[in-house]
């Protein structure tokens, strides 16, 4: 397993600017919520790693009857892929508890286009099979759309090394800008900029959207977290009144922000890329903040806490 934040008791009600008979409130009141959305990156694993407390958490939901669904902004996997590496890691989920913003990106059009449509894709098979799966087709003659996601058609390993998107571009990112300057709408499955890498990290979707939207003055239109339209999808999925949900994630800029756009109680752990110097970059507050999900399960004392050092590789 990964190595998990040890922050103490008192620690963390001051990370949620809480005071300790707040933050057990809070707490409490996250246990008894009936819908969970959990973000995967950084919350139930680190690449190829389990977190700490995951096994736990997974049992605890099972056990207490609670509907769960794990949120994702990678557009690459399908729910079958998702349920498998999760199986690999030791976990036993079923694929009907994944959403992926390639779902949502392709519940999103088939909105606008109920008939169907055609679509230029730059990404990989996990988009391309969502699109299918809502009556899309695709096409590099004049297209409806040019949806972007994540995928090695963008060549990746050359704009991680070099960061000069516009010189390094691969053929297909040059002909999606050609096809959305004839009038083809530009998707993104997500806005993240970047994303985790074995390395480090590198340029994801949102780079690559920007790319084209600064080479044809056209503005794309984003379907993942922090999206409400990813959550609403999320919600309507589970069943459950916003109120009686909760998401939880280990990015202030997305996970958060999804919860406070959603009206959904946002809980962060910083078992991800957040730690105390970014976590009050933002305007926005996370409800409550945890070391991991583990402590969902039981209470919150100096006990339980880890000797460890946090990981920040998300």
């Amino acid at each position: 397993m990964a190595d998990a934040p040890a922050f103490a008791a008192d620690k963390l009600s001051l990370l949620s600017e809480l005071s300790d008979t707040e933050y057990a409130a809070r707490l409490q009141a996250i246990r008894d919520k009936e819908g969970f959305i959990c973000d995967m990156d950084g919350v139930i694993y680190h690449g190829s790693i389990l977190l700490p407390g995951v096994k736990e958490f997974i049992a605890w939901l099972r056990q207490h009857g609670k509907r769960f669904l794990f949120l994702t902004n990678n557009s690459a996997p399908t729910p079958r892929e998702l349920s498998q590496k999760l199986k690999r890691l030791g976990l036993d989920v079923d694929e009907q508890h994944f959403y992926t913003s390639a779902i949502a990106t392709a519940r999103f059009l088939k909105s606008q286009k109920p008939n169907g449509g055609t679509c230029y894709v730059i990404g990989d098979p996990g988009l391309t099979f969502a699109l299918y799966e809502e009556g899309f087709t695709m096409s590099d003659s004049a297209p409806d759309y040019v949806v972007i996601g994540e995928g090695k058609s963008h060549n990746f390993e050359k704009a991680s090394r070099s960061m000069a998107y516009s010189h390094e571009r691969t053929r297909t990112d040059l002909q999606g800008c050609q096809l959305v300057a004839g009038g083809a709408k530009l998707i993104g499955t997500n806005p993240d900029v970047t994303g985790p890498a074995e390395h480090g990290i590198e340029p994801a979707t949102g780079a690559f959207v920007a790319a084209i939207e600064l080479a044809t003055g056209k503005r794309a239109f984003y379907c993942g977290k922090p999206s409400s339209l990813m959550m609403r999808y999320a919600q309507t999925m589970l069943g459950t009144h916003k109120s009686d949900t909760c998401i939880i994630g280990d990015r202030m800029d997305t996970d958060i922000l999804a919860g406070t756009y959603a009206q959904i109680d946002p809980v962060l752990v910083m078992s991800g890329v957040t730690n105390e110097t970014n976590l009050f970059e933002h305007a926005y507050r996370p409800y409550i903040v945890l070391n991991g999900v583990g402590e969902i399960v039981g209470p919150v004392t100096p006990a339980d806490q880890r000797a460890t050092p946090a990981h920040t590789d998300a």
